[in-house]
């Protein structure tokens, strides 16, 4: 699945690339929210998130790069957001709130930075619905990607396999058509897509060759 960034969108035409991602073959549409704290950027916040919601087709894959998440995960389902993710990084009882993010109905998400090991994940993995894989230093987009991700994709798909579980692995930062099928390889099942999409002279094309569907 192709989850395409809107951080990287035209945002003086935001209404008329989340219409493209719709005629497209987008999976979700990804939402990175960045506080200036938990990382040293500042992105969009309900506003920004509501409009879209007016508008998408698709589900909204939010990425909360925030301090203390848990106060406002019915703040974030009121604007929109199907599925919601935190860091394990900021997450202080990382139980407590990827529960209370599925009992508000959202598919729920832990997320590690480069630097974490997925061994950390093995006590909360059967209470997720998915794992994203940051393969960038959380916090700009157009970052290259870290190489040392396939191995942690590896991993985490053992640990998930050998649980018998279901839990989605999702990977966020420098993903372009090149490195789309060794990720798939690897057992990634859902891609973020930033730059490679939108700079992309046809947006809707490189979604395609990125999904390997053309």
């Amino acid at each position: 699945m192709i989850a395409p960034s809107i951080l990287s969108a035209d945002f003086l035409n935001l209404g008329r690339d989340i219409e493209m991602l719709n005629r497209s073959h987008a999976d979700w549409i990804h939402l990175d929210i960045m506080d200036g704290h938990f990382v040293p950027n500042i992105s969009f916040g309900m506003p920004v998130i509501e409009a879209v919601a007016k508008i998408a087709k698709k589900p909204l894959d939010v990425h909360l790069m925030i301090e203390k998440p848990e106060r406002y995960l019915e703040v974030f389902r009121k604007a929109g957001a199907n599925l919601l993710s935190v860091h394990y990084e900021g997450a202080v009882h990382l139980h407590r709130t990827v529960a209370q993010i599925r009992s508000l109905g959202m598919k729920s998400g832990v997320v590690l930075n480069p630097h974490t090991p997925v061994s950390v994940l093995e006590p909360i993995l059967p209470y997720v619905d998915f794992v994203l894989l940051m393969s960038v230093n959380p916090g700009y987009g157009g970052q290259s990607f870290i190489e040392t991700t396939y191995g942690k994709i590896r991993m985490l798909r053992r640990m998930i396999d050998e649980a018998g579980l279901k839990t989605l692995i999702e990977i966020d930062g420098g993903v372009n058509e090149q490195n789309a099928p060794l990720l798939q390889q690897a057992g990634a099942n859902v891609l973020v897509a930033g730059n490679a999409v939108f700079k992309a002279p046809d947006p809707v094309a490189m979604i395609e060759r990125i999904k390997g569907v053309r």
